[in-house]
């Protein structure tokens, strides 16, 4: 299924066609979850694929195998994705991991009927906003941007695909202590990864041993995963995806925004911040300036 050039439109968000449809996003917002479900949500490029291989490696207790034999979309599905039905068959362990790009409100059917573990992993929106971009010009399923300029104004106003970054993360931490979710930042996985698992681990109540630990660690770091076929998008076929364009593991770093915004983008983009989040009382420290 291509449909490279077809849009979805589902509570509000404009998805890419080519990885969902109407069938598939009303399946993932009446999804029958179990309470010993893990749910990974996050807003793209905010460290979906490097949070899929911490979990993965903490519920193998370090064993490789999986993270070397089963690309992450496997292991992790998204729900939302067309083939998940399909992959929710091949899903034989308890927990499992599921992924979703969704927002709070698309998903609070589902969340009704059953109370899985939901981790959210949220990241630096300037990084986001250019981590975006360069997927966007990278994806063939996407609307190529014609600029950064363009790009980051559509960001900004919420009308790229996946809909509004500040909705997207409103919404979620709204509902933390209704969910008992786990909310963590890029930024934190990014300054101590090790601290971070452990963190994990107990919100998880899956125990690992430190050998394990130095495992995770070493397989997470950014150099390996950028080798890791099963994460490092050149599975991908290059009709869908051009890694001529931009590699899928880019950089992996906190602050790459300053080599992109302008003085003057910054400020407008501090500014949009200080109206959507200023209000709210969500302790998400990173550098804005």
């Amino acid at each position: 299924m291509a449909r490279l050039d077809v849009t979805e439109v589902f509570a509000n968000m404009r998805l890419p066609g080519h990885l969902h449809t109407q069938s598939s996003l009303h399946f993932a917002s009446n999804f029958e979850f179990h309470d010993s479900d893990v749910l990974l949500v996050t807003y793209p490029k905010s460290g979906t694929t490097w949070m899929q291989e911490i979990l993965t490696l903490i519920y193998s207790n370090g064993n490789l195998e999986p993270v070397k034999s089963l690309p992450n979309w496997a292991r992790a599905p998204w729900l939302e994705h067309s083939y998940f039905q399909e992959q929710l068959q091949h899903i034989g362990s308890h927990p499992r991991l599921l992924t979703t790009h969704l927002t709070r409100s698309a998903l609070a059917p589902a969340l009704k009927k059953a109370k899985p573990k939901v981790i959210y992993v949220v990241r630096n929106p300037k990084d986001v906003a250019v981590s975006y971009y360069h997927f966007q010009r990278m994806a063939k399923f996407f609307p190529d941007p014609i600029s950064f300029e363009d790009f980051l104004h559509n960001f900004m106003a919420g009308t790229v695909h996946y809909g509004s970054w500040f909705e997207h993360v409103k919404g979620w931490l709204s509902c933390q202590e209704e969910l008992g979710l786990f909310c963590i930042t890029y930024e934190e996985l990014h300054q101590d990864l090790k601290h971070c698992v452990a963190q994990l681990s107990a919100f998880l109540d899956h125990p690992v041993e430190p050998d394990q630990v130095d495992c995770i660690l070493e397989h997470c770091s950014f150099a390996v995963m950028k080798e890791n076929i099963m994460v490092n998008g050149k599975l991908v076929p290059p009709e869908i995806m051009d890694l001529q364009k931009s590699q899928f593991m880019r950089k992996g770093i906190v602050g790459d925004w300053r080599n992109h915004f302008s003085p003057k983008q910054s400020a407008l983009f501090n500014e949009k911040y200080q109206e959507e989040m200023g209000g709210h009382p969500w302790p998400l420290r990173w550098d804005m300036d």
